[in-house]
């Protein structure tokens, strides 16, 4: 039995596969340094993790992960505390602190000049940091030092990139810089510190294991200055990602237990579940409901349900989306399955009359011009629309306001009276508000 032990112990061993220690040195150190290849590298990775975020692909911001040299600094600075190498340390982080300035004002330069500013769920994803982006880093950190004290490094070290993801947090603080938008910048460079931080712990708890001679003499009072620095970052940075951890657990459950209530529970004979939304942050259900009115007995029997799922502190909405009288309380069940299609027929038919008004509005500046042009051939442009006004005083008027481009304002002015008359005419309405402007 001990023999097996010993066996299945031996498959773990990774002394026989070590590289050697000078070598490994060298290999650490030479990946620190941002000057030449390495910082044009890491500018073209920041720009193509940029376009990825920015038209939400996977795919390329995966490639900017797997060419990015953004790693070798926090190798180097886990490294170096851990054999005690502080002029080593010194040249990794003011390194890193260039790469990390570099990187954010590359990217904030992008986001400025591109012409898409919508934050997809690819740039989402990195302003949220919680606890589990620390076990990825700090499982990632593992891997990448272990490889790296391998001769059989294989493609771990690319892997390790793409998993612990630390261009595109870097790039979505550049984007949160650009719009200014702090949130977005603040979290998503609380995530490259959790990165930074847990690679870099990583890699001094493997090359502690793993006895890598000391490279520079230290005394008792240096390493303990040393060790309990690293102890303090390591506090201060896990414990905001573990309420963060916390946060999403409590989003999860409640999604999970809210989708389960209103598959078993939603259901209300003569109704018809037409919506559910939920909103996590506010533990509210909304179910929005067509056909027979709901009684406040039914809402009630309803609201007792949900804490079977956990959900008794959740606030539960119900709203009607359209009704049928209680007339049809009368009716056979498959009357009232014709009449609640008829209301459905109805509500879609008038929704489409609102769409159809809407577009014609949108198109009332072009039909417009073509009408003017004839009688007021110094107009250029025209562009009409029903809007809302709101006053001081808190009353609100409507007015459909006609702005009209002119290339002799002059002529335009002095036949302004008759050219509102007609557009009043026109519109078939009053309340009418004429804009003028020089064309450009």
């Amino acid at each position: 039995m001990q023999m097996r032990i010993q066996k299945l112990l031996r498959r773990f061993d990774i002394t026989s596969e070590r590289e050697e220690y000078t070598t490994i040195h060298d290999t650490v150190e030479s990946g620190i340094e941002f000057k030449g290849t390495n910082l044009w590298i890491l500018i073209f990775a920041i720009f193509i993790a940029s376009v990825g975020l920015n038209v939400n692909s996977t795919a390329v911001i995966i490639g900017a992960m797997l060419i990015s040299p953004l790693m070798g600094p926090i190798l180097g600075m886990g490294y170096s505390i851990a054999t005690y190498d502080f002029p080593l340390f010194k040249k990794a982080f003011v390194n890193y602190f260039f790469a990390v300035l570099a990187g954010l004002l590359t990217s904030a330069a992008y986001f400025l000049i591109t012409p898409i500013y919508q934050a997809h769920s690819e740039l989402l994803a990195r302003t949220q940091p919680n606890i589990y982006d620390v076990i990825i880093a700090l499982v990632g950190g593992l891997a990448g030092i272990v490889a790296l004290s391998s001769r059989n490094k294989g493609n771990v070290i690319p892997g390790v990139a793409i998993a612990t993801a630390l261009m595109p947090p870097l790039c979505t603080a550049g984007y949160g810089l650009a719009t200014a938008q702090w949130p977005f910048m603040f979290g998503a460079l609380y995530l490259l510190t959790i990165n930074t931080v847990f690679i870099g712990s990583a890699t001094l708890l493997t090359v502690r294991l793993l006895r890598y001679p000391i490279r520079n003499y230290a005394d008792q009072d240096q390493r303990r200055f040393a060790n309990r620095w690293v102890s303090i970052i390591v506090v201060v940075t896990v414990i905001p990602s573990l309420y963060y951890g916390y946060l999403l657990v409590k989003k999860e459950n409640f999604i999970q237990n809210a989708n389960n209530f209103i598959a078993n529970e939603s259901y209300i004979e003569g109704d018809f579940l037409l919506k559910n939304e939920l909103i996590p942050q506010k533990r509210e259900i909304k179910l929005t409901y067509g056909g027979k009115t709901i009684s406040q007995d039914e809402k009630a029997r309803l609201d007792k349900r949900k804490s079977i799922y956990g959900l008794a502190d959740a606030k539960l909405v119900i709203e009607q989306g359209f009704s049928i009288s209680d007339v049809s309380s009368n009716l056979t069940q498959d009357e009232l399955y014709r009449a609640q299609i008829n209301q459905l027929k109805n509500e879609l038919s008038i929704a489409l009359q609102k769409r159809d008004s809407l577009s014609q509005q949108e198109k009332l500046g072009g039909s417009l011009l073509r009408e003017l042009r004839p009688l007021f051939p110094s107009v250029n442009y025209c562009s009409a629309k029903r809007q809302q006004f709101f006053s001081a005083n808190n009353k609100t008027s409507n007015y459909t306001v006609v702005v009209i481009g002119t290339d002799n304002p002059r002529q335009t002015t002095r036949e302004l009276t008759r050219l509102t008359a007609w557009m009043k005419v026109r519109l078939k309405t009053d309340s009418l508000k004429v804009f003028l402007e020089r064309s450009k």
